[in-house]
């Protein structure tokens, strides 16, 4: 058994869920790419794959290994990029990973603008809001917004984002629009929660608000912003066109507002292969800085960060 080969073979079939398709992929027979995994079963001494008539799926050890033999294959691509073209042409498979609804609105229409412009290129796009390990998983790049912890991973700066605090009009009509972070305390506020719970940094400070709305999405709390059922602290972009609908008011536009860091995060490499290093400069172009979510705002004057 060639061991590369049957590694090859399991990978295709776990990624494309059928054996018909991983031979296609491969330009081999279906009992070709069924021995190879078979035989790569037979010297694990485990089953990787569960087959079933309709489907098939990973067995808890074909998924560990699956991520350990994905970041193998990549690195075996990513020696033989570094050792020719690759190093020049975007070309293979990236392995990407962000924030959800920021991927959403902000990295996959890049992703898909990118690749239209290298179709050498495959893009392998997981959008989710842990915080993935990329040597374990296999990944090439993470986007990550916000502080970053010590690691051996390489963060290059992409962009930032401001969090705007905002109400609808109705509620300020109703409620009175708060004059000083301290008023924040006194009003309804829709909470973000993190592990670290859901007080807010406004101006330097750690504030503890509450009320009617908490939530782990943002998603979830810029339309109950909309409604009326209370302040919301958002990133800019998830509030940007809300703002300019007037569907949200900007609050105490003196205040220096909180600014994350938008990071593209890597694993140290000595060659970094030129789908990564193209693709972060096609980010950090698009995206610019001031962001270009955040233009033709009127928000608080940011200080130096």
């Amino acid at each position: 058994m060639n061991l590369l080969d049957a590694m090859t073979a399991f990978v295709r079939v776990a990624e494309l869920g059928s054996y018909t398709r991983a031979a296609e992929a491969l330009d081999l027979s279906r009992t070709r790419v069924s021995r190879l995994v078979m035989e790569l079963e037979a010297h694990l001494q485990v089953r990787l794959l569960q087959r079933t008539t309709r489907r098939l799926h990973l067995t808890e050890a074909g998924e560990r290994y699956l991520a350990r033999a994905q970041g193998i294959l990549q690195a075996l691509q990513d020696a033989e990029a570094e050792a020719g073209a690759g190093l020049c042409e975007v070309r293979g498979r990236l392995r990407l990973n962000g924030p959800m609804s920021f991927g959403i609105r902000h990295l996959s229409p890049l992703v898909a603008r990118f690749m239209a412009e290298h179709p050498d290129l495959e893009v392998r796009l997981d959008l989710n809001d842990r915080r993935v390990d990329l040597l374990e998983e296999g990944y090439d790049l993470a986007i990550r917004i916000g502080a970053l912890p010590d690691s051996s991973l390489v963060a290059r700066r992409l962009t930032r984002c401001r969090m705007v605090l905002c109400a609808s009009p109705d509620y300020l009509a109703a409620h009175g629009e708060p004059r000083s972070v301290a008023e924040l305390a006194d009003h309804r506020c829709l909470r973000y929660l993190t592990s670290r719970g859901g007080d807010w940094r406004v101006d330097g400070q750690r504030l503890t608000v509450s009320g009617p709305l908490d939530s782990n999405n943002g998603d979830v709390l810029t339309p109950a912003a909309e409604a009326g059922l209370g302040i919301a602290q958002q990133p800019s972009f998830l509030v940007a066109d809300s703002l300019r609908a007037g569907r949200l008011v900007p609050l105490l536009p003196e205040t220096p507002p909180e600014v994350l860091t938008v990071y593209g995060v890597y694993p140290a490499r000595r060659y970094l292969p030129a789908k990564v290093t193209a693709f972060l400069d096609y980010l950090a172009e698009a995206w610019g800085d001031p962001p270009v979510w955040e233009r033709d705002l009127t928000l608080s004057p940011i200080t130096q960060q």
